[in-house]
């Protein structure tokens, strides 16, 4: 029987990772005991981030052992710095945490719905799973893709081929208007937008409804121009989610009525 899969972004959807409150600033802390007039040292580094993706060099621009490395030898410096050893140091409650404290009794009700479960992130594996495992995410996935493994990030859509290897997506999780609803909708995958600054007006609505109104259109517009650093007049038809959700508390109900998916462009 053909898997039917429902697949998850991590940062921002499911979980906070420490880098920008506590890695990012060890990195700055340890290259400026070697040379303490560097400014913007973080700046720099994300930086470089940028530039990458930029490049379409989308992978690349989340191996930060290598942007640091890159970092190191532009301003030729011997210190060696080591980001999967500086992230475990760091890898604890409450430098890390599950964004809802429900999300592992939702992800075991849609396993009991019959789904199989998925992470797609552009957090490579080694920075990714000590965080899952530290918050006890990782034993209710039943496949874990990142760029290491697939050699792409979103949006690209290629992230999303060693999943469909074993099956069909259903639907695809994500907070992000760039990378997480442009890609599932490019792939015609029903993309769920999380987001849990949603106005209370809207809550009241359900979210295949929310979709719609005009205040959510402006709501998906602002984070898409602020994830691209682009100005755009309306938000573009390819980053319209299908379904908004506030918390991983309405997937359940939302994938129950899965048929309804295909309505989303009438």
């Amino acid at each position: 029987m053909k898997k039917r899969w429902i697949t998850f972004d991590l940062d921002g959807t499911l979980m906070q990772n420490p880098f920008v409150g506590h890695v990012f600033p060890e990195i700055e802390r340890r290259i400026l005991l070697e040379n303490k007039l560097l400014e913007n040292v973080v700046g720099q580094i994300i930086g470089e981030h940028v530039i990458r993706l930029k490049d379409g060099r989308i992978a690349d621009a989340y191996d930060w052992d290598d942007i640091v490395m890159h970092f190191l030898k532009a301003n030729e410096l011997q210190t060696s710095i080591d980001v999967v050893e500086i992230l475990s140091g760091f890898c604890m409650e409450p430098n890390v945490y599950l964004l809802e404290d429900s999300i592992g009794e939702v992800l075991d009700e849609l396993k009991r719905l019959g789904y199989s479960l998925a992470v797609v992130t552009n957090g490579f594996t080694k920075y990714q799973l000590p965080v899952m495992d530290e918050l006890k995410l990782t034993e209710h996935f039943d496949l874990i893709v990142t760029p290491q493994e697939a050699g792409f990030a979103k949006p690209d859509v290629r992230v999303y081929d060693l999943v469909l290897k074993h099956g069909e997506i259903v639907a695809h999780v994500g907070d992000r208007i760039d990378d997480d609803v442009i890609s599932a909708n490019a792939i015609g995958v029903r993309s769920v937008w999380i987001c849990r600054q949603l106005p209370d007006s809207m809550k009241e609505m359900a979210p295949t409804e929310r979709r719609r109104v005009p205040e959510m259109h402006e709501l998906a517009l602002r984070k898409l121009m602020k994830e691209t650093k682009t100005q755009f007049e309306r938000l573009p038809v390819e980053a319209i989610p299908q379904e908004v959700i506030y918390s991983v508390l309405e997937l359940p109900s939302v994938l129950r009525n899965e048929g309804e998916g295909a309505k989303w462009q009438s």
